[in-house]
């Protein structure tokens, strides 16, 4: 999993788009101004942080070693996955579409109408 392939699924999601505002290096993917991804390189491996409720984002971090606290995220609500090639690119997906889940149906119901459009 590359940068290009994260950075196009997040992409891939109703009204999402990207962002640079801490520099060129870290992506930051967005619905509606809310970030639900965060993408970069951090000490040569391709890491994602993506939002995610507390019990489950606890329950992650104990079964999959790559998968830890969000990196200088709040750390109850985030999760940073170190990307290795042994993940299972569904199960990436799944953890990336829960993210988005959590923070589109956050907004107000006028702004997912207009991220739908």
């Amino acid at each position: 999993m590359t940068i290009e392939d994260l950075k196009k699924y997040c992409l891939s999601k109703k009204g999402a788009k990207e962002e640079y505002p801490f520099g060129p290096e870290v992506i930051v993917i967005k619905v509606c101004g809310k970030m639900f991804a965060l993408i970069s390189n951090k000490e040569g491996k391709v890491n994602i942080s993506l939002k995610c409720e507390p019990l489950l984002a606890d329950s992650l971090r104990q079964e999959y070693s790559y998968i830890i606290p969000g990196y200088h995220l709040n750390k109850k609500h985030w999760n940073t996955v170190i990307i290795e090639d042994y993940i299972i690119k569904e199960h990436l997906f799944w953890m990336i579409d829960n993210s988005y889940d959590l923070v589109f149906n956050s907004l107000p119901k006028k702004l997912r109408e207009e991220a739908s459009l």
